[in-house]
């Protein structure tokens, strides 16, 4: 199975805490890092060093959306935070779900969120490819 993976993170967040949650969320879907073909977000995280460095240590294209992108799609865990920060009601989960050109069916992993020892929090949304 492929997947797309929609990434949130606090500004700031170490690669660890991200790799972290991204590792929690594939354990949820029964994957490994394997079936995953890019990373999908908000443009507002173009220049955040995690979602960078996560993407180039696998070699993983970046798919990048804007708030009014974002906002237009559908999602199960709307975020009245999130809304208020970046303009959309959700990143993770619509990113994931536009990279991939997929429905909420395709949605495997909803809204994972994980705060890690440093305090700062990521969130990932996993979502099948293809036609499998």
């Amino acid at each position: 199975m492929r997947v797309l993976l929609g990434v949130g993170c606090d500004r700031g967040t170490p690669l660890e805490t991200l790799e972290t949650a991204v590792d929690q969320a594939l354990k949820l879907a029964g994957l490994d890092r394997v079936a995953v073909q890019g990373l999908a977000t908000i443009d507002k995280k173009s220049d955040e060093a995690c979602i960078l460095m996560l993407a180039a240590r696998w070699n993983w294209p970046l798919h990048f959306f804007s708030a009014e992108e974002l906002a237009k799609v559908p999602v199960p865990n709307p975020s009245a935070t999130v809304l208020k920060y970046m303009g959309t009601p959700a990143v993770a989960e619509a990113a994931a779900l536009l990279a991939a050109h997929a429905g909420l069916k395709h949605l495997l992993v909803e809204k994972h969120k994980h705060r890690g020892a440093d305090g700062r929090n990521a969130t990932v949304s996993i979502v099948r490819t293809g036609n499998e």
